[in-house]
């Protein structure tokens, strides 16, 4: 899924093209195309099949069509209608808020805004809900400045005004704004501290992933180790860039796996009982739009993190 440190969202149509592998020969098509739009159920594959929204080879096939090594599968995915924003009384963990902003710590499982199998229960809904003339940013995610994949914690900030947008946006866009993540790595660490420089795009054959790509985005993460916990390494991450899925690629990329990913882990590892990648948005800091004053804020480890946490800490 896509997001950023996010998952599949849109507001206009998007459209891709895949070339099926080797490996996908004789399937179908309806589980090809479902296996690589993970945000949406088998039925609603088929609906986007039998719409013409999925071709093979330029050409509007059935669902069942078997796929051959080569194909070209051309999928557009319909934008997100406005309907789908409901007001929903969800309960959010405010860690600060005044007239122009709120701070807030998203927990896990929470998807950020209404997305294709997540029309409900995303923080846009509960955000509606807490502040009902929100509207800010467009009719499908109105305040939202920036995201957290589905399965990473933590905190991030919702402009209540358009002003309060502008300025938030302009301080990402400059750099200025302060993101760092707690991550528990694979391996330890020769030197304590460093830089990943390695630019990222749409991975060429999986949809859901990102991948260093040498005609990707400009993607640099700054690190340091921060406790050895025998086979693995609690580190800090800092994003100067924030690219989809950017700290679980770029750690990848290096042989350091972040634990418990389901996506960019290579093949199956010892999890403690996570059941989602150990990262979260530990630290924000950014100038306050209402006061105009520089503000740190925290959020601690969530009880599931902590619990894995001791147990590496027993270990080692």
């Amino acid at each position: 899924m896509i997001g950023c440190e996010g998952h599949s969202e849109h507001d206009a149509d998007e459209t891709f093209t895949l070339v099926v592998g080797p490996e996908h020969s004789g399937e179908r098509l309806d589980r090809y195309a479902a296996a690589e739009l993970s945000d949406y159920t088998r039925s609603q594959v088929r609906h986007l099949i039998d719409d013409g929204h999925v071709l093979l080879n330029g050409r509007s096939v059935k669902a069942g069509q078997i796929l051959k090594a080569g194909d070209l599968v051309q999928i557009t995915l319909p934008p997100i209608q406005p309907s789908a924003l409901m007001p929903e009384a969800i309960p959010l963990e405010v860690i600060y808020e005044d007239r122009l902003i709120a701070v807030i710590n998203k927990p896990v499982g929470m998807v950020v805004h209404p997305a294709p199998g997540h029309a409900h229960g995303t923080l846009v809904n509960a955000l509606l809900h807490r502040y009902p003339d929100l509207a800010i940013g467009g009719t499908v995610r109105p305040g939202i400045v920036h995201r957290l994949d589905q399965d990473t914690s933590g905190l991030l900030v919702v402009a209540r005004s358009d002003a309060a947008m502008q300025h938030l946006t302009a301080q990402q866009q400059s750099r200025s704004m302060h993101k760092a993540y707690l991550a528990v790595v694979e391996g330890r660490f020769k030197e304590p501290s460093g830089i990943i420089d390695a630019p990222l795009g749409r991975h060429p054959t999986d949809r859901r992933r990102q991948a260093v790509r040498a005609d990707g985005r400009e993607a640099r993460t700054l690190y340091r180790a921060v406790e050895p916990l025998g086979e693995y390494t609690l580190i800090e991450a800092r994003l100067v860039t924030g690219r989809t899925h950017q700290i679980r690629v770029h750690f990848a990329h290096i042989q350091h796996p972040v634990l418990g990913d389901p996506l960019y882990t290579p093949r199956k590892r010892p999890t403690f009982g996570l059941t989602r990648q150990f990262l979260h948005a530990a630290q924000l800091g950014f100038v306050v739009p209402t006061t105009g004053e520089w503000r740190m804020f925290e959020a601690p480890l969530p009880p599931d993190l902590q619990a894995v946490l001791g147990k590496l800490r027993r270990m080692a």
